[in-house]
């Protein structure tokens, strides 16, 4: 069976979700990477999706919050937020060794999706706030990015099928780090001043409830 997401009151099942790396340069330099000369793409498979934080085995996990994009007729539909997890040390690992990162990005239950709503504004309003325990950990927007969500998806479309229901994740702002067990995460997606989307998770194998306003 397949894993969804929802729109409307729908259940979608994408077929795959196109992440973005290092599409903030205040992340990348938290990072220490280098600024790309092209968008960083990646894919998480659709037993990826999750709409629970899930922490299982003995891995490092990283949360790094992103606002995320569900695709129709080969363009931006709908909005919600998205947890791209990673195993953190995994990845650094990997990219020594100068392997691909499935390992520690593609992993099960790695990308946890909020509900989605239509977009109704100019992309370029769209903004995301993650606080965790109350804390505000990460803000940042469309206006922040290197490469803008339409710029995403039409460099996508440029070697990548995005069939209807798939999602993008457009790249995460500074302020990731390590998810603990029992961690509460409030994560909200505002056009402007207007809120769109808010989610709640607990690291603690059991999904809060998630509402769009």
């Amino acid at each position: 069976m397949k894993n969804t997401v929802t729109f409307n009151g729908v259940n979608l099942a994408p077929s795959k979700v196109v992440c973005v790396g290092r599409n903030y340069v205040e992340h990348i330099k938290e990072l220490d990477n280098a600024i790309p000369i092209e968008p960083v793409i990646f894919v998480k498979p659709n037993s990826a999706i999750s709409s629970e934080l899930v922490l299982a085995g003995n891995d490092e996990i990283h949360y790094e919050a992103e606002l995320a994009f569900l695709i129709e007729a080969g363009q931006l539909k709908a909005v919600g937020l998205g947890l791209d997890l990673t195993k953190r040390q995994i990845q650094h690992e990997l990219k020594e060794k100068g392997l691909p990162w499935e390992r520690a990005k593609a992993f099960d239950q790695s990308a946890v999706l909020s509900e989605f709503v239509a977009i109704v504004e100019d992309e370029t309003e769209l903004r995301l706030e993650l606080f965790i325990n109350g804390d505000l950990k990460q803000q940042g927007g469309c206006s922040m990015m290197l490469y803008s969500p339409s710029d995403l998806v039409k460099e996508v479309n440029s070697f990548m099928t995005l069939v209807d229901g798939d999602v993008l994740l457009t790249g995460t702002p500074a302020g990731v780090g390590r998810v603990h067990l029992g961690d509460e995460f409030m994560g909200k997606v505002y056009a402007g001043d207007q809120l769109l989307v808010e989610a709640c998770w607990s690291a603690n194998n059991r999904c809060l409830s998630a509402k769009t306003g």
